[in-house]
């Protein structure tokens, strides 16, 4: 029996390999980014797929954001999960702002008829 190149276990390729793991990763960054940012950010805890959004969109912001600033926190795994929470957490501010703006809008809406 040959063995095939490039051929993980269970007939995996090597590649689909690396992109489970890059997947896990992303999830893994986004979970632990989005629940830092939940606690730093008052009241805005999304439990574990909120938190694993709110930390991946955070990561893109993040990763948008920050070099056009001129911040760089490094490479790795620990300034991955930095950058990602950097991004949540404004993320977060934002989305607890356009929140308040709303709920005072109805507010004023509610008063005035």
């Amino acid at each position: 029996m040959a063995v095939q190149s490039g051929v993980g276990l269970g007939g995996i390729s090597n590649g689909e390999c690396i992109m489970v793991e890059s997947l896990i990763v992303w999830l893994i960054v986004g979970a632990i980014a989005g629940w830092l940012a939940g606690l730093i950010v008052k009241g805005y805890g999304f439990g574990l797929i909120g938190n694993i959004v709110v930390g991946i969109v955070g990561a893109v912001i993040a990763g948008w954001l920050l070099p056009r600033i001129g911040v760089a926190v490094g490479s790795g795994f620990v300034a991955a999960i930095i950058n990602a929470v950097i991004g949540a957490v404004i993320l977060l501010v934002i989305i607890g702002l356009c929140y308040f703006s709303f709920r005072w809008s109805q507010k004023i809406l509610t008063i005035e008829v």
